[in-house]
């Protein structure tokens, strides 16, 4: 099947099985053999440029190591510096859980709950299939969590009808709460893409009245998305990888400074954020897309960080502590008053 006509696979059941790939094999996977066999890459794959596939594939590398997992490159004897055979693995000790964590019966039964919430509790077959032509390749450890391994699915209400309005090029309209907003706007867009930025489902849309590009993060969607009958058209260069980049832009352009307590949670956690520099005063440089995600951010490490600039950073990041002890003293007082 051309690679134009592929199916569409999840992210992060292409995610998950990237993971269980390099679980499996001790020697490491070089990029090819990663494109050409793991479900959600191989249907993609061609034999010539193969360019947006592996700028996807470098996103999904910097994705799973910010979800902790250990991901290692391994260079090629007497090849240093050849980033073509570089070879990747996770390791399976630094990935598993320590020989002295164990769980009773009870915490078996609730995270067995916990899988059965996901949609189709186990692994698909194309990806026991693409696991077994990885093996095929020099990869022998056994992975026994694949007789049980739930497929995660869980996804904004929003995910569902706007795939369906971008497949069709279909005009949709949804109710859009930004924050600072007293109530939702209505939106009427056509969507062109749904991409995942550090960890979050968006819409990258274009206006039919104004022809502006827009970028919607899913979770402010506040009501149903209705999917109307009206089609529309879009620009040949609007495309996932155009939104991605344009995210990637508007992420490297954007930088605050913060100081946290020395060997504290919060520097911990933001030393390992992509793109975290120290410099020499000690304060900490990280990058943002969006203010009001990194003011919830680092409002949530409490006095273990300082917001030193932008001022707007560091405006939103005091209102949401100012608001935190209001409320904390409303309760306190309201608790005084029925005692």
């Amino acid at each position: 099947m051309p690679a134009s006509r592929a199916p569409r696979v999840p992210v992060e059941e292409r995610l998950f099985s990237l993971v269980l790939a390099l679980l499996a094999t001790e020697t490491g996977l070089t990029k090819t053999e990663i494109l050409s066999t793991v479900q959600g890459y191989r249907q993609r794959w061609t034999q010539g440029d193969n360019a947006a596939l592996e700028r996807q594939f470098e996103r999904d590398k910097d994705d799973i190591r910010e979800l902790g997992v250990p991901l290692e490159t391994i260079e090629e004897p007497g090849d240093t510096g050849n980033n073509q055979n570089l070879r990747y693995r996770i390791p399976r000790g630094a990935y598993e859980l320590p020989d002295d964590i164990a769980f009773s019966s009870e915490e078996t039964a609730l995270l067995t709950l916990a899988a059965m919430v996901w949609r189709e509790g186990t692994l698909s077959g194309e990806s026991r299939r693409a696991l077994l032509k990885l093996r095929s390749l020099g990869g022998t450890a056994p992975v026994p969590e694949l007789d049980y391994a739930p497929r995660i699915r869980s996804r904004d209400a929003a995910f569902e009808p706007l795939q369906t309005a971008l497949d069709r090029r279909l005009v949709v309209r949804f109710d859009y709460l930004k924050p600072g907003d007293d109530a939702p706007r209505a939106r009427r867009v056509v969507p062109y893409a749904l991409v995942q930025f550090q960890g979050r489902w968006l819409c990258s849309a274009i206006d039919p009245e104004t022809d502006g590009w827009r970028t919607f993060l899913l979770s402010r969607i506040v009501s149903p998305v209705a999917v109307t009958a009206e089609t529309a058209t879009v620009p040949p260069d609007a495309t996932a990888e155009r939104a991605l980049a344009d995210l990637e832009a508007l992420w490297e352009a954007q930088i605050a400074v913060v100081r946290a307590d020395p060997a504290s949670d919060a520097e911990t956690r933001l030393l390992k954020r992509r793109g975290t520099v120290r410099r020499l005063d000690g304060a900490l440089t990280v990058h943002w897309s969006d203010r009001h995600l990194l003011a919830d951010e680092l409002a949530s490490f409490g006095p273990e960080v300082e917001a030193v600039s932008p001022p707007e950073i560091r405006a939103l990041v005091v209102a949401r502590l100012a608001a935190l002890v209001a409320d904390h003293r409303g309760t306190a007082d309201s608790e005084a008053s029925r005692g």
